[in-house]
C-alpha cells in the first residue's frame, strides 16, 4: 500500500560521517559528480547503514542559504534499501493515523503537542476522547527483529515516561514504531544498546500504553506500508 512517492536523484558511496548530521558521498549516478558533504536527517547510530564504502541514496535540495544540497535518504542492507530520514515521519505517521484507522476514525489531528516536559508528536481528538501519540523510526533489525533504539536516547525514554503519565491521568496514549526493515518479523526495544529505554517500554505495557510496530519498504521511488508486526515475546 503506497504510502508516499520519494523517488532519489543520486547514488554514492559513503566515504565517512564526520558527526551526526553530516556524510560525506562520492556521488556516482546518474552521473559522476564527485565527492559531496550531504545531511543526515536521523539522531541515530546507523552503524549497520552508515558506514564506510556502503551504497547510499541522495535527494536534491535547493534550498536558499542551506550548507548542504543533498539529503541522504537510504542505504543498502543486505541489497534491500533501508529509509533513513526522519523529516518524512510525520507524514507517515498522519498517513498511517488516516489510512490504517488504528485509532479508528479520528476528528482532529494537532501535531507537536506539548504535554509536561515533552513536546508529543501528536494528540488525537475523537469526539471527547484525548489520545497522546509518539512516534519513533526503527532501522536496526538483526535476525529478524527490529530493534529501537540504535543508540541510547534519554529523550525516547523521557518521551515514554511522559506516556506513562498520560495513562495514569486517565488519557489514552500510544506508541507508533515506523519500521524500515521489511525482514523485521517482531519488535523489542534494545535491551543490549538502552536498558534504561528498554525498562521504561516494557513499563508502559504494563500501563496499558499502546504500542505499533508498523512495517514500510522503500523501493527507491517511494515508501510502502507492508503489514503490522507483533512484540517479541520476550519483551512483553
Amino acid at each position: 500500500m503506497k504510502v508516499k512517492d520519494i523517488k532519489w536523484d543520486a547514488k554514492g558511496i559513503l566515504l565517512e560521517r564526520p558527526n551526526r548530521f553530516v556524510g560525506i558521498v562520492r556521488i556516482l549516478m546518474p552521473k559522476n559528480l564527485g565527492v559531496h558533504k550531504v545531511h543526515i536527517h536521523d539522531p541515530g547510530r546507523l552503524k549497520e547503514i552508515l558506514f564506510p564504502g556502503n551504497k547510499v541514496y541522495l535527494k536534491r535540495e535547493n534550498i536558499p542559504g542551506r550548507k548542504t544540497k543533498w539529503d541522504l535518504i537510504a542505504g543498502e542492507v543486505n541489497g534491500k534499501l533501508v529509509f533513513t530520514n526522519s523529516r518524512y515521519h510525520r507524514e507517515i505517521s498522519v498517513w498511517t493515523i488516516n489510512h490504517l484507522k488504528i485509532f479508528g476514525e479520528v476528528d482532529k489531528i494537532t501535531p507537536e503537542f506539548t504535554y509536561k516536559r515533552s513536546r508529543m508528536d501528536f494528540l488525537l481528538i475523537k469526539k471527547d476522547r484525548e489520545i497522546l501519540v509518539e512516534t519513533k523510526g526503527c532501522t536496526l533489525a538483526k535476525d529478524g527483529i527490529a530493534l529501537f533504539p540504535d543508540a541510547p536516547t534519554t529523550r525516547g525514554k523521557r518521551h515514554v515516561e511522559e506516556l506513562i503519565e498520560a495513562r495514569k491521568e486517565g488519557k489514552e496514549a500510544a506508541l507508533l514504531i515506523l519500521v524500515f526493515r521489511e525482514d523485521a518479523r517482531c519488535f523489542s526495544p534494545n535491551f543490549e544498546t538502552d536498558p534504561e529505554f528498554a525498562r521504561t517500554f516494557l513499563e508502559a505495557l504494563k500501563s496499558d500504553v499502546k504500542v505499533y510496530p508498523l512495517v514500510f519498504s522503500y523501493s527507491g521511488e517511494s515508501i510502502s506500508y507492508l503489514t503490522k508486526i507483533p512484540i517479541c515475546p520476550h519483551s512483553g
